[in-house]
């Protein structure tokens, strides 16, 4: 068993790595704070800090398996952000209509200007993603007149700040909450049991079926140890729980359907892509509309937990999804990457700060240790990859 076990971790040391990179993190933490780090309060604060870097690493995973970088994210959510506190605050407009407009806007941002540059007219993305961070900076000085505009609309604050409300409260604990818990494990325990029947019937490799029993009780020990402590506290909150939907999305979508095949194709090798019937071209276009999209959402989740749009709004953003992306597993030369993965990526890029801020560590030290944190993890990557050439 233990023989197996170690086999299992090496062959799948990309997957791994950032989940044990995570609980190593949550250890050392919990250890340094007294137990602190991991109390409901700390933990809901930390997953609320983490959704709108979260969503953009996922947009930012895509937008890198397919070769490409978005330099613009930051900037476009800060903007895109400040738009949805005008309609809000100046307009009084319902968040039913703010919310698709900001996102439809977002899309269209990255379809129209990233996507039509870099794939149109072969603009580096690199350049074409740097010139809209510039530009993108100065319309959001521009449409905040560098001052702060409040969104004075509780709905829209809620979004941010809020949580999802209960059908009923036993010993303390928040009961909807645990029932989403339990729901979202046998979820899970159903996409594996059913991904795992496919590999079989394709004669594919896979796991002994105690090894399997090991890994889903494991993650649905680990899930529920999570919800009862936020069930603890006031429950998923609803940045948690727009971070879960748009997770599982573009989980549904990049392992169950053409177009995930697609993007994972045109990653691998454009060439080979396009050789074989793929529009390279249009893969780029949804990729880029899709980060777009997600900047968007990211620019409204930050407004609504600042309760404020600011001038400042996105700055670095950009740089914590990037991260996000590549200590979730994503690889720098492309091809590879999971959606999953760049949420525990972001996760551990918050626990670090989380951790850090509550220690009372300098701001400096934290910019030097989270830089760090980025290299060994691009490291990781290429030392993986060229382990499983040598054996190939």
């Amino acid at each position: 068993m233990f023989k197996e076990l170690r086999a299992a971790l090496s062959e799948n040391i990309r997957d791994y790595g950032m989940y044990i990179a995570l609980a190593v993190i949550m250890v050392i933490f919990t250890v340094l704070t007294d137990g602190l780090f991991l109390t409901p309060r700390v933990l809901s604060d930390l997953i609320d800090m983490t959704g709108y870097i979260a969503v953009l690493s996922v947009g930012m995973t895509l937008v890198i398996v397919i070769r490409h970088i978005d330099l613009s994210v930051g900037y476009v959510a800060g903007f895109l952000g400040a738009i949805s506190a005008i309609l809000s605050f100046k307009l009084g407009w319902s968040i039913w209509v703010i919310i698709p407009a900001t996102l439809a806007l977002g899309a269209m941002i990255g379809m129209f200007w990233t996507g039509t540059l870099v794939a149109r007219l072969k603009v580096p993305a690199f350049v074409a993603t740097l010139a809209a961070m510039t530009i993108f900076r100065g319309l959001l000085i521009k449409v905040t007149n560098s001052e702060t505009i409040f969104t004075g609309n509780e709905a829209f604050n809620a979004i941010g700040n809020g949580y999802i409300p209960d059908i009923a409260k036993v010993d303390g604990f928040h009961i909807l909450t645990i029932i989403i818990g339990v729901l979202a494990v046998l979820a899970f325990v159903f996409m594996e049991i059913r991904n795992r029947k496919k590999l079989i019937q394709y004669k594919l490799r896979v796991s002994s079926m105690p090894m399997f029993i090991i890994k889903l009780a494991f993650v649905a020990s680990v899930v529920m140890f999570f919800i009862f402590k936020l069930a603890s506290f006031k429950g998923l909150s609803w940045t948690a729980i727009i971070v879960g939907v748009v997770v599982f999305i573009y989980n549904f979508i990049t392992k169950n359907t053409t177009l995930g095949r697609h993007i994972y194709a045109v990653g691998g090798n454009p060439e080979a892509a396009e050789l074989s019937g793929i529009s390279v071209k249009f893969i780029t276009y949804v990729v880029f509309a899709s980060m777009g999209m997600l900047a968007a959402l990211s620019g409204i989740l930050f407004t609504a937990r600042l309760q404020s749009a600011t001038p400042t709004a996105g700055m670095g953003f950009e740089l914590d999804a990037i991260a996000g992306a590549f200590v979730g597993g994503t690889s720098a030369s492309g091809g590879v990457g999971k959606v999953t993965g760049s949420i525990i990526g972001a996760l551990v890029m918050a626990s670090l700060s989380k951790g850090m801020d509550l220690m009372n560590v300098g701001v400096s030290y934290q910019y030097i240790i989270r830089g760090l944190v980025l290299v060994v993890a691009v490291i990781f990557d290429v030392q993986t990859r060229n382990m499983k050439s040598k054996k190939a």
